[in-house]
C-alpha cells in the first residue's frame, strides 16, 4: 500500500512537460534567496548568444621579431695588474710542485754524460752502442727552438685601423660585438637590431630567424638560444596614423650566437657591429632601455 502512494506522485511528475518542470523550478527560487535563478528561457538565451558571437577581428598590433646577432670574443682579455700577478703567483706554486718533463729529464742526462767524458777514469768502452747513431743533445734543440722563435712574428692583438671600422666583423677581437641594420621605419631609416613583421603560419622564431636571413649581400649562420623571445618592445602609432585595426606594433626579440663568420668580404654599410658600450650612440633611449636588458658585456 505504500509503495503504491510513493508511485503515484513520481508517474504525475514524469508525465509534466520539461517547460512545466522548470517555471515550477524557477517559482521555488524566488522565494528563497539562497538558491540561483535557473528557468529554461535564460538556458535558451545563453546558448544562442554563444552561437551569436562573431569572430574576433585580428589583433590590432603589428607582431615584428627581431634577432639579437652576438659575436662572442675571439681572444682573451688583457690581464689587469692584479690578475697578472696571480697568474704569476700560480705558475710559481704549479713549477715548484710538478715533476721534471722528458726534455728535462733528457738534459740531466746529457749532464752526466758531458761530465763522465770530462772524468779522468772515463772509459770510451761504456758507450759503444752509442756510436754509431748521432748524438743530438737537448741543449742543441733548445737552440733551434730559440731561434725560430725569434723568427714568429704574433699578429697583433690591437689594430686600430680595423678597429675602428664598425662595419668589419673583425674589430674589437677581444670584446663581444652585436649586429644592427639600418631599416627603414615609416618614413625613416633607423638603425635596430634586424627585425621584421610575422607573417600568419610561421613562429616567431622562424620570423626572426628569416629577418637574418633576409639582410643584403649577408650570409651569417647563427645559433638561436631557444624558441621563447628574451624581450619585448612596444610602441603605439601617432593618433593621426591609427586606424581600427592598426593601433601600434610589438616587437618580440631572440637571442643569437654567431657560429660562423659567413660576412662578405667587402664591408657593409649598412650593417654595423657594435660593443655595448657603442650602442646608444645608434639606438633610440626607449628602444636601448629594452635592449641592454638582456645584452651580456
Amino acid at each position: 500500500m505504500h509503495q503504491k502512494k510513493m508511485a503515484a506522485p513520481c508517474r504525475r511528475m514524469a508525465s509534466r512537460s520539461l517547460l512545466q518542470f522548470l517555471s515550477g523550478f524557477r517559482r521555488t527560487a524566488v522565494g528563497k534567496p539562497g538558491l540561483r535563478v535557473f528557468f529554461g528561457t535564460s538556458a535558451c538565451r545563453a546558448t544562442l548568444q554563444t552561437k551569436a558571437v562573431p569572430d574576433r577581428a585580428s589583433s590590432p598590433w603589428t607582431l615584428m621579431a627581431a634577432v639579437c646577432l652576438q659575436r662572442l670574443p675571439v681572444i682573451s682579455v688583457d690581464c689587469s695588474p692584479i690578475e697578472q700577478q696571480f697568474k704569476e703567483m700560480l705558475l710559481q706554486m704549479e713549477f715548484e710542485k710538478s715533476l721534471l718533463s722528458d726534455h728535462e729529464q733528457r738534459l740531466l742526462e746529457d749532464a752526466e754524460r758531458l761530465s763522465r767524458k770530462q772524468a779522468d777514469d772515463y772509459d770510451s768502452d761504456e758507450e759503444d752502442d752509442r756510436r754509431d747513431q748521432e748524438i743530438v743533445l737537448a741543449q742543441d734543440l733548445e737552440d733551434s727552438w730559440e731561434q725560430r722563435m725569434k723568427n714568429f712574428q704574433p699578429a697583433k692583438r690591437v689594430r686600430d685601423d680595423v678597429d675602428e671600422d664598425l662595419t668589419s666583423l673583425e674589430r674589437c677581437l677581444d670584446d663581444s660585438l652585436l649586429l644592427l641594420a639600418e631599416q627603414q621605419v615609416g618614413g625613416e631609416k633607423m638603425w635596430l637590431l634586424p627585425q621584421t613583421q610575422w607573417q600568419d603560419g610561421e613562429s616567431l622564431r622562424q620570423t626572426a630567424e628569416r629577418a637574418l636571413a633576409s639582410l643584403p649581400a649577408a650570409a651569417f649562420k647563427a645559433t638561436f638560444l631557444g624558441n621563447a623571445p628574451c624581450g619585448l618592445y612596444k610602441y603605439k602609432l601617432p593618433r593621426a596614423a591609427r586606424t581600427e585595426s592598426t593601433v601600434g606594433t610589438k616587437v618580440f626579440f631572440f637571442k643569437a650566437v654567431l657560429s660562423d663568420d659567413g660576412h662578405p668580404a667587402a664591408p657593409n654599410a649598412s650593417l654595423l657591429w657594435l660593443k655595448k658600450d657603442e650602442l646608444q650612440r645608434y639606438l633610440k633611449p626607449a628602444y636601448m632601455m629594452k635592449v641592454e636588458r638582456f645584452v651580456s658585456v
